[in-house]
């Protein structure tokens, strides 16, 4: 190298010169500066990212069952027996879909599932569990930010976006993936009553879901259409993606009284009697119980696993303070061990918050909102007693601390 050329060094990809850059590093007879390092340790992560989950098996394994399916959901969701064998199925009969070998005419369709049950019953609990345990591309998104396309919201093609981004954008898996849709109920038709102005984010959302349920090439803004309206669409297959759709039907139960009413209740053919269960009357749903809620049938067709989700009673709710892997309880006891201290709480304690859970009719997120309320102040004051090895929390002090919330003013659905 020349004396000349000693001094006037400049980056051997970018140009830039010496003078010009922070950092100059010297091979042989080349230099790079820092900014195309940082670009270089860009590329290199993206394509081992790629390369990496391109090389993850997203396939069932050939020795798991549905009934292997359920036995692991039995570990973190309390009940609802009826909901995870449907759900089972159909997981594992889209994998099994997945795989066949293209060896004859028969094509399988897959089977979208729509469940429906109160709030808190674990409608979404069930979606992120199954898909943790497969190891999936699993991404949630909520119906009721969506509107038709031109309106003031978000496109539906923004619920693949979601996907993608869990994917790290590699479509490959994005298409082999699941998405749960929360509150489908929310986008019911509004009337069926002619208006002269649009259901826009009603009926409309529901008809631009048709095709994506189905299947069929969509083409996805990567970062969402509104906000990056110069980006490159990227095109992704919805056919091989499975859909799991969840809703509470609020008053949905009502229309299924009126259905049954009109039957012939209490006599079969043969003058054997029918009985009817007038507590849960969920587990007698159709898909013209959901047409007449509001979803149009194009829709329903769509979804053609329908199931529902019990309410939730005191025994349940018991069960779920305590006995899932990851039980309220043991969260809250994992909380106090951090600071050093023994959590205990009596059967009584317990057996009074899962009653007023159930008074409260909220599910099992009311126990979440009734244990905060008793352990607030606990958990304020006792990280700062360092003398204070073990709390226990029994019926009268939650009774106590209870009484003092504004959760006692709430009344019972």
């Amino acid at each position: 190298m020349s004396k000349r050329d000693k001094y006037n060094l400049r980056c051997s990809f970018c140009g830039r010169d010496k003078s010009e850059a922070l950092i100059l590093v010297a091979g042989i007879d080349a230099h790079i500066c820092e900014v195309c390092t940082e670009q270089a340790q860009e590329i290199i992560n993206d394509e081992l990212g790629k390369k990496q989950l391109l090389e993850e098996n997203f396939d069932l394994p050939n020795s798991l069952t549905p009934l292997d399916i359920k036995t692991h959901l039995d570990q973190y969701v309390i009940g609802q027996d009826e909901a995870k064998k449907y759900l089972s199925v159909a997981v594992y009969n889209h994998y099994k879909r997945l795989a066949q070998v293209d060896d004859d005419e028969i094509e399988i369709e897959k089977s979208n599932i729509l469940l429906v049950g109160r709030t808190g019953t674990g409608k979404t609990l069930l979606a992120k569990t199954i898909a943790k345990f497969l190891n999936v591309p699993f991404a949630i998104v909520d119906a009721t930010v969506f509107t038709e396309a031109g309106y003031v919201g978000e496109d539906v093609e923004s619920i693949l976006s979601r996907l993608l981004q869990v994917c790290n954008y590699n479509t490959e898996l994005a298409e082999k993936g699941i998405i749960y849709i929360d509150e489908i109920d929310k986008i019911a038709r509004k009337s069926d009553n002619p208006s002269i102005t649009r259901d826009v984010s009603g009926e409309g959302v529901q008809q631009a879901m048709l095709k994506m349920l189905e299947g069929t090439e969509v083409h996805v803004p990567p970062h969402g259409g509104r906000k990056h309206p110069e980006q490159k669409l990227i095109n992704v297959n919805t056919s091989n993606i499975l859909f799991i759709c969840g809703g509470a039907f609020d008053g949905v139960e009502k229309i299924i009284a009126r259905r049954v009413n009109t039957h012939v209740i209490g006599f079969k053919g043969s003058d054997e009697k029918e009985e009817i269960d007038r507590e849960h009357l969920l587990q007698y749903i159709t898909q013209k119980d959901i047409k007449s809620f509001g979803l149009i049938p194009e829709l329903i067709g769509r979804l053609p696993v329908l199931t529902y989700l019990e309410p939730l009673d005191i025994d349940a709710l018991r069960q779920i303070l305590t006995e899932p892997k990851n039980a309220l309880l043991k969260q809250y006891k994992k909380l106090f061990q951090l600071e050093g201290i023994d959590l205990k709480i009596t059967d009584e304690a317990i057996e009074f918050i899962a009653q007023k859970a159930n008074d409260f009719n909220l599910g099992a997120r009311g126990l979440r909102s009734i244990c905060e309320a008793i352990m607030t102040d606990a958990m304020f004051e006792l990280p700062s007693k360092k003398d204070v090895k073990t709390f226990t929390i029994n019926k009268d002090y939650a009774e106590q601390k209870l009484s003092k919330s504004k959760l006692t003013k709430l009344k019972a659905a």
